[in-house]
């Protein structure tokens, strides 16, 4: 019998990246299909898509058009489209490209397999964007280890309402997942032998969780709890919001070794008056506390940011101040993005003066002092001894392992296959612009 494939394309941040192995484990569970890298092989086709970056929709749109051609070809063809562009357009996506059988929501992933058989049942394409709270994580598939480390969902959504940003009406309104589901997932792969987790939420640091006596816990008493499970070697976050980036918290860098010296701590804005535009509810002067305050209880810590230029109003000096902002904290690495208005969102309201050229003279500016400062960081590690975990064989050339340290840069090195899934202290011996070269320390 000739077995079922399943292609999804995914786009955007890890949350969608988490979301997708969801859809995929459910398939392979109700619908026993196995996923295939070609799209001409597929039965079973997600996109599951971003409303990040500019024009998000017309990309997904544009994409649906060259998947109309197959569907011609291959009529028992499904197509489903997913995620935050999902989210937004709901039916518009059945009017602009009916050849879609089913349109979903992140929150409604765990749904797929029913609105597909509802759609072969009924010959009618299926949508559903509701935002039921917690109920897909309820439906999902036990975890499956993939690798030494993985990626397990604390929370959704977001109630900040950033005056730029489409996350809470895709995703909606921040709800935390309970404790115990989240600290049986972690222990059930730590048992499987995942050894690094990641832990991801639009905000992380917002999560909370109630206890048998009926008093709460933060996310600071969820990192404690979590590096005692058995098994769990390394923990990481992404992504944080200065507002609720708690002392709590930056006090879990000094005491949790297991704690990763890491954090991506997004700032957008150097100016306090584009801050107040952008509605983030911080000034520069409380972000750059909450930075010393971490390199205090964590000296060496890396700190990445996303930053935003170009948005409305941002005068001159404003932008001067996002690269004094930039000096001053030294961010190890940024994700820069020129500003673009997301329908729906406040910001789009405003009036948008600087050309694109101006917007792109700035995000190269801003991207040089961080890259320069991200190259210091890691010519300084040369010579250093880093506990890499191995995941696999290098991209560029198979005969070498590749691994992350501490800090989540890529090493790579000469070493034997059978240091994959493990730990392994590798001496730093380059630095390159978006990885190290290293030489494992075999054990005496």
């Amino acid at each position: 019998m000739k077995a079922h494939k399943l292609y999804i394309r995914t786009f955007g941040c890890q949350m969608n990246e988490y979301d997708s192995d969801k859809v995929a484990d459910l398939l392979r569970a109700t619908r026993q299909l196995e996923t295939t890298a070609s799209v001409e092989d597929a039965d079973v086709i997600v996109l599951n898509t971003c409303s990040v970056r500019e024009k998000a929709s017309e990309k997904v749109f544009s994409d649906l058009g060259r998947l109309r051609e197959l569907k011609q070809e291959k009529p028992g063809l499904l197509i489903a489209v997913g995620g935050c562009v999902a989210s937004q357009e709901g039916e518009q996506i059945l009017k602009r490209a009916p050849w879609v059988d089913v349109v979903f929501g992140p929150q409604t992933l765990h749904r797929v397999p029913d609105l597909l058989t509802a759609r072969e049942r009924s010959g009618a394409p299926q949508v559903d964007i509701r935002f039921p709270e917690i109920e897909k994580f309820d439906h999902l598939p036990p975890p499956r280890k993939d690798g030494p480390a993985a990626f397990v969902s604390i929370m959704e959504g977001c109630s900040k309402y950033c005056s730029f940003c489409v996350v809470p009406y895709t995703r909606g309104e921040e709800f935390s997942r309970p404790l115990g589901d989240i600290l049986a997932e972690v222990a059930a792969l730590a048992d499987e032998g995942v050894m690094e987790f990641t832990l991801l939420g639009q905000n992380v640091n917002a999560w909370r969780g109630e206890l048998d006596d009926g008093s709460a816990a933060d996310f600071a008493d969820l990192l404690h709890w979590l590096a005692d499970i058995p098994g769990v070697e390394r923990l990481r976050f992404t992504t944080s919001h200065p507002l609720e980036f708690s002392q709590r918290l930056i006090d879990a860098f000094r005491s949790l070794s297991k704690l990763v010296g890491q954090v991506h701590l997004p700032v957008q804005s150097g100016s306090d008056r584009i801050l107040a535009a952008m509605k983030r509810g911080y000034t520069t002067l409380e972000y750059k506390s909450i930075v010393r305050r971490l390199r205090e209880a964590r000296p060496g810590i890396s700190i990445s940011s996303d930053i935003i230029v170009g948005f409305p109003g941002e005068a001159e000096a404003d932008f001067q101040a996002t690269l004094k902002l930039v000096e001053d904290v030294d961010f190890d690495g940024s994700y820069v993005f020129v500003y673009s208005p997301r329908p729906g969102t406040p910001a789009a309201a405003l009036p948008d003066t600087l050309d694109q050229a101006a917007k792109l003279a700035r995000l190269q500016a801003v991207q040089a002092l961080t890259d320069a400062t991200a190259a210091r960081t890691s010519a300084a590690m040369v010579g250093s001894v880093q506990r890499v975990l191995v995941t696999g064989h290098a991209r560029k050339d198979g005969s070498e392992l590749c691994g992350r340290c501490d800090n989540n840069r890529v090493v790579n090195f000469a070493g034997p296959a059978s240091l994959i899934g493990r730990y392994a202290d590798v001496e730093i011996s380059g630095a390159l612009p978006h990885s190290l070269r290293g030489r494992w320390r075999a054990a005496e």
